[in-house]
């Protein structure tokens, strides 16, 4: 993120990783945090889970993960890969051979977790398969699943344990040679994570792929992983992220990127600065938010979009939007375009107005910033 000397309790200042790729994909380093999300079909199910990928991608991941638990799953991840618009992970658990055939299937990394994918021979061979086939890796330890013997040592799952699990597995896939890894310590409980993502942070220069597992549904989780992620990634720990949600794999990568948003280390279409309204409302606040929430989920240009009832802070918020709408009296309210009062529209007719002007202004900035990268 580019340094901001006028307003510095903005910055974040990122932790440095080295930098590998998952298929096309850069993570760490310099490159923008990605977002991630996993599906929920049947692999063996490819038209659903192709349909599923596809969805994610249009609503704006970056990676997805595919879950390969048999050997059928492993056939029918070939067929994924060919269709999918972004790299693929295969996720694999228990059976090292899964490993060793995602990566012929394609895959772009191989997500494997430590406390149940095998011996250190075991992992051995799926180093050497990724290695052939141009993958990248992911260690995954998980709260839940650790060894016995950090179990035996520790007596619970702990930060240490988790941190003392990756490290060994990050030793074993150094040890033959293989850099081309990122790493996350997992854990459903929000201190027991983020303990443990401090601690990685400092103790190897890995890209790390944040995500609070096993969250919950759509509200609570997404509470929990915006506490324990945000706070992380506020912190500058942090180069790819999933939210784990039991809802639609797209409402993960719509959370995702709304954490990222309200932390400005990522932007992707609208961002909707509304009011919470109240009895000085002008319009109904809360119905027309709902409404272009829909409206305006094609644009993916970043954007700022201010829907306020009243002109106690309306006037102010539009000022440093795009677009912004204020409500009034007479059933009618102010428009604003680039900060400044532009006209007065009706209420009943404000909906369509401002998608008007939103996709207006969208085409605009993108017009700038392809004239902007000709010139350059």
């Amino acid at each position: 993120m580019s340094l901001n000397h006028i307003r510095p309790w903005r910055n974040i200042y990122r932790r440095k990783s080295r930098q590998i790729m998952v298929g096309n994909v850069p993570v760490g380093g310099d490159a923008p945090i990605t977002v991630q999300t996993m599906t929920n079909t049947l692999t063996t199910d490819v038209a659903a889970t192709v349909a599923q990928v596809q969805a994610a991608a249009e609503a704006g991941a970056d990676i997805v993960r595919v879950s390969v638990p048999d050997e059928a799953s492993s056939k029918a991840l070939k067929e994924i890969v060919a269709e999918s618009p972004v790299p693929i992970v295969a996720d694999i658990h228990f059976h090292y051979k899964r490993g060793i055939e995602a990566a012929e299937a394609g895959a772009a990394c191989l997500r494997i977790n430590p406390g149940n994918i095998g011996s250190e021979t075991r992992v051995r061979e799926v180093i050497a398969a990724a290695r052939d086939h141009g993958c990248s890796m992911r260690i995954g330890v998980n709260a839940g699943s650790l060894e016995k013997h950090l179990l035996d040592k520790y007596g619970e799952p702990c930060p240490d344990a988790m941190v003392e699990s990756g490290l060994e597995h990050i030793r074993i896939l150094q040890d033959n040679d293989f850099h081309e890894f990122k790493i996350s310590v997992k854990a459903s409980d929000v201190f027991m994570a983020a303990a443990a993502y401090q601690q990685l942070a400092e103790a190897t220069d890995a890209p790390i792929h944040l995500g609070i597992t096993e969250a919950g549904g759509l509200t609570s989780g997404t509470i929990k992983s915006a506490i324990g992620l945000g706070n992380l990634l506020w912190m500058g720990i942090g180069d790819t992220i999933r939210v784990s949600l039991s809802a639609d794999p797209v409402e993960e990568i719509k959370v995702g990127y709304e954490i990222l948003k309200s932390l400005g280390l990522r932007h992707r279409g609208v961002n909707i600065i509304s009011c919470p309204s109240c009895a000085r409302q002008g319009f109904d606040v809360i119905k027309t938010v709902e409404a272009l929430e829909q409206r305006l989920e094609h644009i993916k240009t970043p954007m700022s979009l201010s829907i306020i009832g009243c002109v106690v802070n309306g006037p102010g918020e539009a000022l440093m939007t795009d677009v912004g709408f204020t409500g009034g009296g007479a059933g009618n309210g102010m428009v604003y375009l680039a900060g400044k009062q532009s006209h007065r529209m009706d209420n009943d007719q404000m909906v369509e107005h401002i998608v008007e002007q939103v996709e207006k202004r969208a085409a605009e900035i993108e017009a700038e910033t392809a004239a902007q990268d000709a010139a350059e």
